[in-house]
């Protein structure tokens, strides 16, 4: 074989590394932005945080002392950034230009307030709360094993999960026990907090809170019967049948069901700190004078700036270790103020265009919600889909109807009658409205919902409605039944 040079010309699409910054700002949501910026300031010295102005210059006495020191500050300032390219070049990496001054410096020291067991501990679990309560009671110590034995049985609903039978013939092998042993402990441990823990099945956790009620409870004796011998007759919603067996009249039997309704039918999850997610919106949505006006968050991050004094540090002769590094974190930092920028602006763009697309749910709500899908933002604003796609997740916007994921603009159409099309969201609002105005005697099935829905001109299969109610969390007809 002959070895030879060739020279071939070619395209190929790279990112450049503001890009890739750009693109990185843009995905996060406002809690993952909040901690970049922080990040930033943390090892970036040219960031700082803009604060707000005073409201007469005056009052600030030490304002005329270095008005002269900052005013040069900027104009070095100026200087250098006239020598600082607009774009760099496609075939360049983020470390090849910058010494990664980011990366490099020393991360700032956690503050002395930090509260590293409140952020990483766990909650308080069903098991710990039961235990909690074994430690205050009196027991022996056969007693004490054979209840942390049921505790460790124990889900994190209250039931347990394997029959007490299995549960002594374990323990059997080491502790000499019986079953009515087994069976006091058992029942001892029903008592405890919350109601119905440690229960077989749903009968004797509905059973063990109905013995736990005050005697003077109106319907108690009724309830018990219920539950005791005719749930299943209760769970399938067979309320002729549960009238002529347990010879109770339906006025009362409404009576007894709104008690046992009142029950508790999985009490472990009662336990457990909630951890509660809190959504901060991006964009807020408000209407004036008769106008839909959208305006970003301004306290989703803070306002970041070149920190003056340290850029007119900067010195374009000196060649010194210093020198570059502090030349590379202004670069960097000019860079990130950039990219925050333009996240800003693609935000407000593509929340606008969702705006005035939807004026019809900010006005009507949900029923004239119109269809919308990623390309008819992205033609409108003039950007690719995938950018639209970045911009829609995890970005929320707050409006007079609530606060909702910009992703939830969007949805799929189906055609109607007259030639137009309906929202998928305003066929699962129309659906929702159905079943609220149902009778509950009566309620309405899938295909009776179809029929409805075509008479105001929406085609939709059955098997589309049963989809979508089930979307909407709500129960099959058979399961919707009740008295009244």
């Amino acid at each position: 074989m002959k070895q030879s040079l060739q020279l071939k010309l070619g395209q190929q699409l790279v990112m450049t590394p503001q890009l890739q910054q750009a693109i990185k700002l843009l995905q996060l949501s406002t809690l993952d932005l909040q901690h970049e910026i922080q990040e930033a300031l943390e090892s970036n010295p040219m960031l700082d945080v803009e604060e707000s102005p005073e409201p007469d210059g005056s009052d600030n006495p030490d304002a005329e002392q270095h008005g002269d020191g900052t005013a040069s500050a900027e104009r070095e300032l100026s200087d250098f950034d006239a020598q600082i390219p607009d774009e760099l070049p496609v075939d360049t990496q983020w470390d090849d230009v910058y010494q990664s001054p980011m990366s490099s410096a020393p991360s700032a020291a956690p503050e002395g307030d930090f509260d590293f067991d409140s952020r990483n501990s766990s909650g308080e679990t069903l098991g710990d709360h039961l235990l909690w309560q074994l430690n205050l009671t009196r027991l022996s110590d056969t007693d004490r094993v054979i209840a942390i034995a049921i505790i460790d049985a124990t889900d994190d609903n209250g039931r347990l999960t394997a029959p007490i039978e299995d549960i002594w013939s374990g323990l059997a092998a080491d502790l000499e026990v019986e079953l009515d042993e087994m069976m006091a402990v058992l029942h001892r441990l029903q008592q405890f907090d919350p109601p119905g823990v440690c229960s077989h099945d749903l009968r004797e956790c509905l059973l063990v809170q109905l013995h736990q009620l005050p005697s003077d409870t109106p319907y108690l004796a009724e309830a018990r019967l219920v539950v005791n011998r005719y749930i299943n007759l209760l769970g399938n919603r067979d309320y002729a049948q549960l009238i002529r067996r347990s010879k109770i009249r339906e006025p009362e039997l409404r009576e007894v069901l709104a008690l046992i309704q009142s029950l508790n039918p999985n009490p472990g999850q009662s336990i457990g700190t909630d951890n509660t997610e809190y959504v901060v919106p991006d964009v807020f949505v408000s209407k004036k004078n008769g106008a839909w006006v959208v305006e970003l968050n301004p306290d989703i991050a803070p306002r970041l700036k070149i920190n003056s004094d340290y850029a007119g540090l900067v010195k374009r002769a000196d060649n010194s270790a210093d020198n570059t590094y502090m030349r590379d974190s202004l670069q960097e930092a000019r860079w990130f103020l950039k990219s925050l920028q333009s996240r800003n602006e693609t935000l407000m763009k593509v929340a606008t265009r969702i705006v005035e697309h939807q004026r019809g749910f900010l006005e009507y709500g949900e029923e004239a919600m119109k269809p919308l899908v990623l390309h008819d933002i992205a033609e409108a604003v003039e950007m690719h889909e995938s950018t639209i796609s970045r911009v829609t997740t995890q970005k929320y916007m707050h409006t007079p109807r609530g606060i909702f994921e910009l992703k939830y603009f969007f949805s799929s159409h189906v055609n109607t009658a007259s030639g137009g099309e309906c929202s998928s969201t305003a066929i699962r609002a129309l659906i929702k409205k159905l079943i609220a105005a149902e009778n509950p005697r009566k309620p309405l099935s899938d295909s009776k919902i179809t029929s409805l829905l075509a008479e105001q001109g929406i085609k939709v299969a059955r098997r589309t409605i049963a989809k979508y109610r089930e979307s909407l969390v709500i129960p099959p007809s058979n399961e919707r039944k009740r008295l009244v």
